[in-house]
């Protein structure tokens, strides 16, 4: 098998951007940082970016990224204030906030949070829990992926949550990146990295905000470690530019009797690319992986999803459910992989999608691996349209056309709208469906 060459043309700018950055550093950083970045270039260098010619990549192609000269912000903007956050901010959470990846203290509220756990930005974490912060940073999320490599070469700052053993958090805590793209095209590179320790339980909610509608790019890694008996319950909420580019990878490990439920909401971006690999390390284990992706006019959205089942007696659920207008396109490869030796695996996949236009496209691949002879695992897709019958049913009622298609969508959506467990963020996205659906307004009367 031959490798298709790196395009250097395309990575020098970015290897150009972190010779600056590491000069302007000067040993400012612990000397693992510092590997760890000079790993992550390195290993970018000799990748390259993904093309359609690997099959990871064949349905999106991340060409006009490769080719786009992005500027890196050197400092946080000035002038932004809490209004300019409040739409994308939710009440009863501490918080932290990084603007243009640089964190913003005084946008940001700890308050409420249990004695010992420490929600910060990276940056004071490293300083602070150097030790803490080696044994989980990039132990995870891999540099065999091209955009994780390029995160990790800029590790810098980012997020940093750890809830100490026995600890359990009340208050949920949202951790917001935002982007002015003041001087288009900017990158950012976001770095979150949750340690939940044994028997602890924590709420964490990743958003990501566009503060105007410019093009950028956003390439974050989250990496989730879930100790023994520990509950972590994570929310994704994407609500980006539509010009931007969002390249995420999400890596959770979890340890036995531990419980990692997951709800992505993806409805911004231009093209999204969102990697999530879980794999459960430890008998007893449970994921839930939930999503709900909403696109329309040339939104591109990619979901790879892979489970690994390492252990025996774990269980896992999936359901992702798309909703395509315009000439959107989706891309969902799902894969559950079951470990020699994990026996009484039980496994659910599916992956729905509602295609509410001619011209838009969904593309769905659930996949199982199995190398274990005692286990339940299911999967399944599908790719349709409203139900006529159901429409008629609706019109015979005395409701329009476009308020009766709109309920039906409405209802396809709930069932991952009804999974969330934040008050808050449940009625932030059954907000924006009622805003987004035609007679809107008659939904939420009829719900």
């Amino acid at each position: 098998m031959t490798t298709a060459p790196v395009d250097l043309k395309h990575t020098a700018p970015f290897v150009a951007d972190w010779t600056a950055l590491d000069g302007q550093l000067n040993g400012a950083q612990p000397g693992f940082v510092k590997a760890l970045r000079r790993a992550g270039i390195e290993r970018f260098q000799a990748l390259g970016f993904p093309t359609p010619r690997q099959e990871a990549w064949r349905l999106t192609n991340v060409a006009p990224i490769a080719g786009t000269a992005f500027h890196r912000p050197a400092a946080a903007p000035a002038g932004i204030g809490p209004e300019d956050i409040r739409p994308y901010v939710y009440d009863g959470c501490a918080r932290l906030v990084f603007l243009d990846g640089h964190f913003a203290p005084a946008l940001s509220d700890m308050a409420g949070l249990p004695a010992g756990v420490t929600a910060s930005s990276l940056a004071d974490a490293i300083r602070a829990q150097p030790a803490l912060v080696e044994a989980h940073l990039a132990r995870h999320a891999g540099l065999d992926h091209p955009f994780v490599a390029l995160n990790t070469a800029f590790v810098r700052d980012g997020a940093f949550v750890h809830v100490p053993r026995g600890t359990v958090v009340e208050t949920p805590i949202l951790v917001l990146f935002a982007t002015t793209a003041a001087a288009a095209p900017t990158v950012t590179y976001p770095r979150l990295l949750v340690v939940a320790e044994a028997a602890s339980q924590a709420t964490v909610i990743e958003a990501y905000a566009g503060l105007a509608e410019r093009a950028y790019l956003t390439c974050p890694v989250t990496e989730v470690v879930v100790g023994a008996g520990a509950v972590v319950d994570h929310y994704k909420v994407q609500k980006e530019s539509v010009a931007a580019y969002h390249v995420a990878t999400q890596q959770i490990h979890q340890d036995r009797d531990s419980t990692f439920d997951s709800h992505a909401v993806l409805t911004g971006g231009g093209l999204v690319r969102n990697d999530v690999r879980t794999v459960l390390d430890g008998e007893g284990g449970h994921c839930t992986l939930n999503g709900l992706y909403v696109v329309t006019g040339a939104q591109h959205v990619d979901n790879q999803m892979l489970v690994e089942h390492a252990r025996p007696h774990c269980t896992s659920f999936e359901l992702y459910k798309g909703i395509l207008d315009g000439r959107s396109r989706s891309v969902f490869n799902g894969r559950i992989h079951v470990h020699p030796g994990a026996q009484k695996t039980d496994a659910v996949q599916a992956n729905r999608n509602l295609i509410l236009s001619a011209h838009a496209i969904a593309h769905s691949n659930p996949q199982l691996e199995i190398f274990a002879d005692d286990v339940r695992c299911t999967h399944g897709s599908t790719v349709g349209e409203l139900d006529d019958d159901a429409v008629f049913y609706l019109r015979s009622r005395g409701i329009g056309a476009d308020a009766a298609r709109s309920i039906l969508t409405y209802a396809f959506a709930s069932d991952i709208v009804d999974r969330i467990k934040v008050p808050a963020v449940r009625t932030d996205l059954a907000a924006f469906l009622f805003d987004r659906l035609p007679r809107g307004e008659v939904v939420r009367e009829a719900v």
